[in-house]
């Protein structure tokens, strides 16, 4: 893992950020027990209170549990992984939809936008009243 850091803001917070992004990418998988304080630390390049303080804070959300002598290990609850999962996802499409108003670009822009994306740039004459959404897919009508 490429740990890069922001000068703004506690390093500890974007260590949890990162290791949080690590279980719920799947990198560290539900049940998996994590690397010691030390061994993350040494990779990460940081003082070892810092670590223990980031690891601390998921020990809080619950998406980590420590284990005396045996060391912490991702939870192998699946559905606080996808809250944690779902929570993240909100979050960025909240920054990036104020980003996208700061624009000045409204909503049926974005989603066209985002089609365009979706298409490699290419037009597409989709209305919305014809997608419909299931399990996460588009399917037209």
């Amino acid at each position: 893992m490429e740990w890069n850091f922001d000068n703004q803001r506690p390093i500890y917070t974007q260590l949890a950020e990162m290791i949080r992004m690590c279980i719920i990418s799947g990198i560290y998988q539900p049940g998996s027990r994590l690397p010691s304080v030390r061994e993350l630390a040494n990779e990460a390049s940081v003082n070892p209170n810092t670590m223990q303080k980031a690891l601390a804070e998921l020990e809080r959300t619950g998406l980590i549990y420590a284990v005396r002598t045996s060391g912490r290990f991702v939870t192998e609850d699946e559905e606080k992984i996808a809250s944690a999962r779902r929570s993240l996802a909100e979050g960025e499409v909240e920054k990036f939809l104020r980003k996208m108003k700061d624009l000045g670009i409204g909503r049926d822009e974005v989603i066209e936008l985002i089609r365009r994306s979706e298409t490699g740039g290419k037009e597409e004459t989709v209305r919305t009243s014809d997608v419909s959404v299931s399990d996460g897919t588009q399917e037209t009508a």
